[in-house]
């Protein structure tokens, strides 16, 4: 059983912080968990850990991903079990650290066995949806899978692909997949949650998005817009980079990217609280109690570790 103490929390809140808290008292290698910040091209962008953080111990699955690049949750699932099992192998704790919930459901409680779909059959059903429009597809995965599509917002073009692509490669729609058995968990886990009120942590966005453009973040997105001119392609899917897309192509002006930023930024946050409020096994923290949280996994990893070593005395 692997030992996986996870911080995880809303954007802004300080996650990073309170990893590299944990760093400083024992030796661990920080696993991204969150979905925007796989993509290279928008480290500044996307809060990805500093150069000077990042330094203070090994940060991996951070800017591994070309813009062009998509990452389903089974994908991201398969690449952090491996990415963990390395980290055990150089007698280090791997510690899980991020903001998008499905990644760590996927991780943790297993994720349908879905087979590999050809990037050929994925890029048609793009390319369908491009021409169709979203609405028309959704129509049809109702008629194909109408359990899925009704927890599919008609809008949501990416879930609606995948689960359109995945029937026509398989024969098999995406809630009977969801339905096949899962394999039990091989980690010992423990969450904790760093967060803030809604209304303190939008303060903290506002000046995170001013400091990201006094950093960069304009000529960051011109250089990706250089590489890929394609507002479809999955990294310029994330939050901030689509609103400096837009200002880079002059379709709104720079105050208004900010204020859409800071708006759409919020609605996320949202949105995650709401995720993982709903798990009653994360521990929460505010910012200000990195130190407690830390103090309490290192309680927790010691415990495990007692246990684990009597476990297998008692079996010999």
């Amino acid at each position: 059983m692997v030992i996986l103490p996870c911080i995880v929390g809303p954007t802004g809140a300080g996650k990073t912080a309170a990893a590299l808290a944990l760093a400083a008292e024992l030796p661990c290698s920080v696993i991204n968990a969150d979905s925007r910040q796989v993509y290279r091209d928008f480290p500044r962008i996307t809060a990805q850990p500093a150069p000077d953080e990042a330094s203070q111990c090994p940060h991996l699955l951070y800017g591994y991903l070309d813009i062009e690049e998509k990452l389903s949750a089974g994908t991201y699932a398969r690449t952090a079990a491996s990415t963990i099992e390395d980290v055990v192998q150089t007698k280090r704790t791997p510690l899980l650290v991020g903001g998008t919930g499905l990644y760590f459901r996927a991780l943790l409680e297993g994720i349908a066995p879905i087979p590999h779909v050809p990037p050929s059959l994925a890029s048609a059903w793009q390319e369908r949806c491009n021409t169709e429009g979203s609405l028309a597809l959704h129509a049809l995965l109702q008629d194909i899978d109408p359990s899925y599509a009704a927890k599919v917002h008609p809008h949501d073009r990416q879930r609606i692909t995948r689960a359109l692509e995945v029937w026509q490669a398989t024969g098999k729609t995406f809630s009977w997949w969801h339905n096949q058995p899962l394999p039990p968990s091989s980690y010992s886990v423990q969450k904790v949650g760093i967060t803030l009120p809604l209304a303190e942590l939008e303060k903290i966005l506002q000046n995170r998005i001013d400091a990201m453009l006094e950093q960069g973040a304009v000529a960051e997105a011109q250089a990706a817009l250089t590489r890929c001119d394609d507002p479809t392609a999955p990294g310029w899917s994330g939050i901030g980079c689509r609103e400096l897309y837009l200002y880079c192509k002059k379709e709104i002006s720079l105050e208004a990217c900010k204020t859409l930023w800071l708006r759409n930024t919020r609605a996320y946050a949202k949105r995650q609280l709401t995720w993982f409020m709903a798990d009653s096994h994360i521990h929460w923290f505010a910012p200000r109690q990195k130190e407690e949280a830390v103090e309490m996994l290192l309680r927790w990893i010691q415990k495990t570790k007692e246990n684990t070593d009597e476990s297998i005395h008692t079996l010999k």
